[in-house]
């Protein structure tokens, strides 16, 4: 049996049903594979005011997690006039400067019309990151 063994894994997490889905996936992961997890938030730059909740949205969850021996917490900020695209940017470089070997990303379950029209973190990710990308979605 092949079993894929992570060691650095980055979980994007706000304050969504879908990331807190991503999240309890990349803490089994962690678990079972010893590995370290990350934890990481954007915020936009027009928000910026707004990092010092940020920082304790993520604590708050850090505290919460048993079982994972080495949890970081990673706040990014995006460059608003780019929308989705700066989130996405900014969270590929986050993950990329922790050296993740794993990201992974909650994601809604979008039409295809919708996915089209709106967009979303979760796909443009996907296409910016240079380790394995698991996305969790809802039923």
């Amino acid at each position: 049996m092949f079993r894929v063994m992570f060691k650095r894994i980055y979980v994007a997490i706000d304050q969504s049903e879908f990331s807190g889905r991503a999240l309890i996936a990349a803490m089994k992961i962690a678990e079972t594979s010893n590995a370290s997890l990350c934890l990481g938030h954007c915020i936009t730059d027009d928000n910026a005011s707004s990092e010092e909740v940020a920082l304790n949205f993520l604590e708050g969850i850090k505290s919460q997690i048993s079982g994972v021996e080495e949890i970081e917490v990673r706040l990014s900020v995006a460059d608003e006039q780019y929308g989705l695209n700066g989130i996405s940017t900014a969270i590929a470089q986050s993950a990329s400067d922790w050296q993740s070997d794993l990201l992974v990303v909650g994601t809604s379950n979008q039409k295809d019309l919708e996915r089209f029209l709106l967009g979303s973190v979760a796909g443009e990710l996907i296409n910016k990151v240079d380790c394995s990308v698991m996305l969790i979605r809802t039923n």
